[in-house]
C-alpha cells in the first residue's frame, strides 16, 4: 500500500469523517486560512489516482469517498513506523513512548486494561 503525503492525508481524514463530500465540502472542514480549490481538486485526484479515493458523478461535479478504511490505514502506518523505527518489535516501541513521554505505571495499567478489553470482544 502506498504512502500518503502529509496533505493527501489531511484531506483523507476529512473524508474519513465525512464518509462523502465534493471538493467544496472537504474545502470547509479545514481552518482558515483555507487551502485553494485547485489544490485540493488536485489532490483528490491524485489520490484517486494512488486507490484512496474514488467518485460518483453527481450532476456536473464528483462527490468523493474513501475505498480505505481509516482504521485499515492506521494498521499499515502503525506496523510501517514499528518496522523502521523498532526493529518490529511493538515492545521496544511501547518501552520508547513511556521513557520519551514520563508514561507512570497507572496510566500503562490503563492501556493494557483497554487492550484486554478490546482482546475480549
Amino acid at each position: 500500500m502506498k504512502q500518503l503525503t502529509k496533505a493527501e492525508e489531511d484531506i483523507m481524514q476529512v473524508l474519513w469523517q465525512l464518509k462523502k463530500a465534493n471538493v467544496k465540502q472537504i474545502i470547509e472542514e479545514f481552518p482558515e486560512p483555507k487551502p485553494a480549490y485547485n489544490t485540493v481538486s488536485t489532490i483528490v485526484r491524485i489520490l484517486e489516482s494512488k486507490g484512496f479515493v474514488d467518485y460518483e458523478k453527481k450532476g456536473k461535479g464528483h462527490i468523493y469517498f474513501p475505498l480505505l478504511e481509516k482504521q485499515d490505514y492506521s494498521n499499515q502506518s502503525i506496523n510501517k513506523l514499528v518496522d523502521n523505527y523498532f526493529q518490529g518489535s511493538f515492545k521496544s516501541m511501547v518501552s520508547f513512548f513511556m521513557k520519551t513521554n514520563d508514561i507512570n505505571l497507572n496510566e500503562l495499567e490503563s492501556v493494557l486494561e483497554e487492550i484486554d478489553k478490546d482482546t475480549k470482544k
